[in-house]
Parts: C-alpha cells; structure tokens; sequence
C-alpha cells in the first residue's frame, strides 16, 4: 500500500520547521512589537504541532514519514528559538543544553528501536506533555514580560520535571522494548 508524502498533516509539520525563520527575525529584530509578532508566530508553531496529529488521525493518513517528521519538526524548531534566546539573554544556557541533550537522546533511542525492531515509534504522552511546556517557557521568553516572570520559571522547573519523566519513558521502550505505539 503506496502513503502519500504530503498529507495536511505532513505539511503543518513542514511548516513548523519553516516558522522559525520568521521567528527568528522578529526576534532579532528591533521593530515596535517584534516580541509579540515573535511570540504570535510561536503560537502558530505550537498549533501545528497539535494539528498534525490529530488531523493525521482524525483523516487515517498516519504515516511512517509523519512519526519522524513530526518530533523532528519538535526539535528542530525548539533547538533553533532556543539558540536564538540564548544568544538573547532570554533563556538560560543550562535549560537549552538539557533540552538539547534530551532530544538528542531521543533520537538516537527512537533510531536504535527503528534499526533493531523495523518501526518508528510515535511520541508518548509525557513527552507531548514536556514538549507544551518548553513551548510556552519559550512562548513567554519571547513575550519578555517582567510581571510574569514567576510564571515563566514555574513552567521552566516544570519543564524540567516532565522532560526527566518523559526521558524515562522513552528509555522504558530502548530498553525493555514495550509500548512502542502512541500512549
């Protein structure tokens, strides 16, 4: 049975991955409101991330193509707005190099089970779960709102929990091989 390349949900996750530029030049940029074009934009990423899955199971157009390009997209456009608050002075480097060094090892693990078991597996809840709160961490970074700064370090720590949660989660698949579908 042939999958089509560009499902809705293939291009929302595409999309994704082309959002950062914009993002990025609004963020670097100094026009009146260029925070919050910069945080729209955001919105707009974290929206096609919810979409592309529910619509590629809401049209049975999940495809072996959208379980990789769907958390690629994830870590590509967070690893990219992350940098770029960084350089900024937005974001601390430490949390940037947790997310990073996360994904990375998600990758590799997801790479390990498609070598040695022939599948990829989907995102888990905890990690959908972690993957919401760096967005809005970075949503409100980019914002750059003093009065919701102890907003902003809630979501961060809880960030942190839920990557670690999410990190065991996926370690559970690599190395005890179970629950390699969608949780």
């Amino acid at each position: 049975m042939e999958q089509r390349v560009w499902t809705i949900s293939n291009i929302l996750s595409a999309l994704r991955i082309v959002l950062v530029i914009p993002i990025t030049i609004c963020l670097v940029s100094e026009f009146p409101f260029h925070r919050y074009y910069a945080a729209g934009l955001v919105l707009l990423a974290i929206a096609t991330d919810f979409f592309d899955g529910y619509l590629a199971r809401r049209f049975h157009q999940v495809s072996e193509l959208g379980k990789i390009l769907d958390p690629l997209a994830d870590k590509i456009a967070i690893g990219f707005i992350a940098i770029v608050l960084v350089v900024l002075g937005d974001v601390p480097l430490w949390y940037v190099i947790l997310v990073i060094v996360r994904d990375v090892l998600i990758l590799l693990g997801a790479y390990s089970i498609k070598r040695r078991k022939g599948i990829v597996p989907q995102s888990n809840l905890p990690g959908k779960i972690a993957f919401t709160l760096i967005a809005a961490v970075f949503f409100f970074c980019t914002l750059k709102i003093q009065k919701l700064s102890w907003l902003t370090n809630g979501l961060l720590w809880l960030s942190v929990i839920m990557m670690v949660v999410s990190l065991l989660f996926y370690a559970q698949r690599l190395f005890v091989g179970r629950n390699f579908h969608n949780q």
